[in-house]
């Protein structure tokens, strides 16, 4: 059994396609998709019927969900229909259109039922997962990393953080992980591994292929040279060229990635 990881794949379901045949999870195999299934890309029905079928998986609600949500839910509220329509959200009302009311209502009540974040040990590791990440020094660190533990240390986060943080995340240390190495890793899409090196001071996130690549922050002296964060949104949302869906094996840090093609 393995347990993977995946985030913002934007509307791409068929790089998603390629990604999944390529990795080939078993039905016994754990899965944490972090959010942002829809908006950008073409197909955002297509990522929620996938995603939403797919064995063994935890999805967790990202700020496009929530945007999408907000503008569903007041639909005489211009701003809130701009909001998410100037982030994409044209391309995920278009893709919609095309289903029946049943199975629209489907995967509208299912997006609003997705929780904010969850937590896994994969490889003799803690790992925290949310959309966007955390922010430190909200809660005491546990002295003891289980599952209640972990919990109540997300729970302490405010769903802003959650869904939203950029800086104040990708550009402090955790605290999370001591200098003998141990402690939780945060997983986190939301913000492009491209733009985390650029303005966070990220290792290199663009691969020899010219892609974003998924890139682990944060070793170093005072985390025994361990990762504490780990960034996985690579770039999908821009499409050709520069995006890929990628999918991180937390046992053993090994990322398969499919690239987005011109014209999906």
């Amino acid at each position: 059994m393995a347990t993977y990881a995946f985030s913002d794949v934007h509307g791409h379901r068929a790089a998603l396609d390629r990604l999944l045949s390529r990795v080939s999870p078993s039905d016994d195999d754990t899965i944490f998709m972090l959010g942002d299934m829809v908006d950008r890309g073409p197909d955002a029905a297509g990522v929620l019927s996938v995603v939403r079928t797919l064995p063994g998986c935890t999805t967790l609600m990202g700020n496009h969900e929530q945007l999408m949500l907000i503008a569903l839910d007041h639909p005489g509220d211009q701003l809130a229909h701009f909001d998410w329509t100037s982030n994409g959200g044209g391309m995920t009302e278009d893709s919609l259109a095309g289903l029946d009311r049943d199975a629209y209502d489907w995967f509208v009540d299912w997006i609003r039922s997705l929780p904010l974040y969850a937590t896994c040990e994969a490889g003799g590791r803690r790992y925290l997962l949310a959309h966007a990440g955390i922010r430190p020094n909200v809660a005491p660190v546990p002295e003891r990393w289980d599952n209640d533990a972990s919990r109540e240390f997300l729970s302490a986060q405010s769903a802003d953080d959650l869904l939203w943080i950029r800086g104040g995340f990708w550009d402090v240390p955790t605290g999370l992980v001591d200098e003998a190495g141990t402690g939780p890793i945060v997983v986190a899409g939301h913000t492009p591994t491209l733009y985390v090196e650029r303005s966070y001071g990220a290792p290199p996130a663009m691969g020899e292929d010219g892609l974003c690549h998924m890139v682990l922050c944060g070793a170093g002296e005072a985390t025994g040279g361990v990762p504490d964060k780990i960034a996985i949104d690579c770039a999908a949302a821009a499409g050709a060229g520069i995006g890929q869906v990628g999918m991180i094996c937390l046992d053993t840090l090994e990322a398969t990635y499919e690239a987005v093609r011109d014209g999906e």
